[in-house]
């Protein structure tokens, strides 16, 4: 659910923005008021996790994830729409970590988690690859808001399942208040100003307001973590390398991937003149090398190690990013398939190799937090992926820009080489 309402939502923003009259900074916004709200509560979220027992935050998060969604649908403007969105991701910033914390309460031995793990994964890989499919479906058919609808019942079931779930301990973990607030700030003031960069100048007054804004929050951010006896970020975390690396590489794998699918809905839409209908099938090979990548990687890990895996799947995203460049409005279609292929190998291939890693260096106690932060820096790269897409997309009248396109693939590119290198040299040997 939580994945699906970021891939099939990108399928459906030209039909919401026809519905609801919203323009390129509107459709951002759709998007990344979701993940926004996912990337920053999610550090606090960690910490629920510990303290209210991982089952419990697991049932509340759903449940108002499925209210959340209700009102999404109901949306009467885009205003509203992205009101609800911003719930919607704060529900999904509850259940993210507390899934994981789950795991990681359930499975003991390293191998048998590293191998649930990345189920858990596949999970939300086949959803981000098969949601384009049946957001064009539910578009076409019915209206882009039954994308929404469909969590109504779907949430039901997950809570009916949950039932069955042993209860979860409550552990000792402080609500760092002044934390979250700053980190809210922050990633708001960031995304503000990639977003409306791009279509207010990025000169104009409230950019710079926002972009001071940013840098004065995260600067603040640092010092009340610092301080903070238990801080929902423990900054001496960080220092592992074991921990720091693979939070740099989920944020640019999930830039990559999501940057990737909104860039990808649009030009198959907006350029290529596609129907909601086919723009979602042409994600489906997608879908099926997603979901055999994400099976093939913990075997690999027994293979060769964790490095070489997370190394060789950012390897194959930048790949991805570059194979895109050529892209244009009478690019074959069988071409263009092929060249989504890296994009569908490289995430699949490094997220359950770099979650288990992440897991395994902290302590037990730690993984509700651990977890929320990977899963923060990750949404945080998705948001400003699409915030960085959308300004440069944004041609004259509206258009779709393909100069615009290859700036923004040659930037995720250069920042996936640059992690892929510090993978390198950084993680320890097997």
């Amino acid at each position: 659910m939580i994945t699906i309402d970021v891939s099939a939502v990108n399928i459906a923003l030209p039909a919401i923005r026809n519905s609801l009259n919203g323009g390129m900074a509107g459709l951002q916004w759709v998007v990344d008021a979701y993940t926004l709200m996912f990337a920053a509560l999610m550090l606090s979220a960690g910490a629920i996790a510990d303290r209210a027992g991982a089952r419990r935050a697991y049932a509340w998060g759903v449940a108002l994830f499925t209210l959340a969604s209700l009102g999404c649908a109901l949306a009467p403007g885009i205003g509203v729409l992205v009101a609800a969105r911003v719930a919607q991701g704060g529900a999904a910033a509850v259940v993210m970590p507390a899934s994981l914390a789950l795991i990681r309460q359930a499975y003991e031995d390293a191998r048998e988690r590293a191998r649930a793990i990345a189920l858990w994964t596949v999970g939300g890989s086949v959803a981000m690859a098969a949601g384009p499919v049946l957001g064009g479906l539910l578009t076409e058919s019915a209206s882009w808001r039954a994308v929404f609808l469909l969590n109504l019942p779907v949430g039901v079931v997950i809570l009916g399942l949950l039932v069955r779930v042993p209860h979860s301990p409550r552990r000792p973990a402080a609500l760092d208040g002044a934390g979250q607030v700053t980190a809210v700030l922050a990633l708001a003031g960031l995304t503000f100003a990639v977003i409306e960069g791009g279509h207010l100048g990025w000169t104009s007054l409230p950019v710079v307001i926002a972009a001071v804004l940013a840098v004065a929050s995260g600067f603040a951010f640092r010092v009340v973590e610092s301080r903070h006896r238990q801080p929902m970020v423990p900054l001496a975390m960080l220092t592992n390398r074991q921990v720091s690396v693979p939070l740099a590489v989920g944020f640019a794998v999930n830039a990559a991937f999501y940057g990737g699918i909104f860039l990808l809905g649009l030009y198959y839409q907006q350029l290529r003149g596609l129907s909601g209908i086919t723009a979602g099938l042409m994600f489906v090979p997608m879908s099926v090398v997603v979901t055999a990548s994400n099976l093939v990687s913990p075997r690999l890990v027994e293979w060769i190690g964790r490095r070489p895996v997370i190394v060789a799947g950012q390897l194959v995203f930048t790949a991805a990013m570059l194979a895109m460049l050529p892209l244009a409005a009478h690019t074959p279609v069988w071409l263009v398939l092929l060249l989504l292929l890296p994009l569908s190998i490289g995430g699949a291939l490094a997220v359950p190799a770099l979650t288990a890693l992440l897991i395994d260096a902290v302590p037990g106690e730690r993984a509700g937090t651990a977890s929320g932060l990977l899963n923060s820096l990750r949404q945080t790269g998705g948001a400003l992926a699409v915030a960085l897409f959308g300004s440069l997309l944004s041609g004259p009248g509206g258009g779709f820009s393909l100069p615009g396109m290859r700036l923004g693939l040659l930037a995720v590119a250069t920042l996936l080489l640059a992690t892929a290198t510090l993978s390198r040299l950084l993680l320890p040997r097997d």
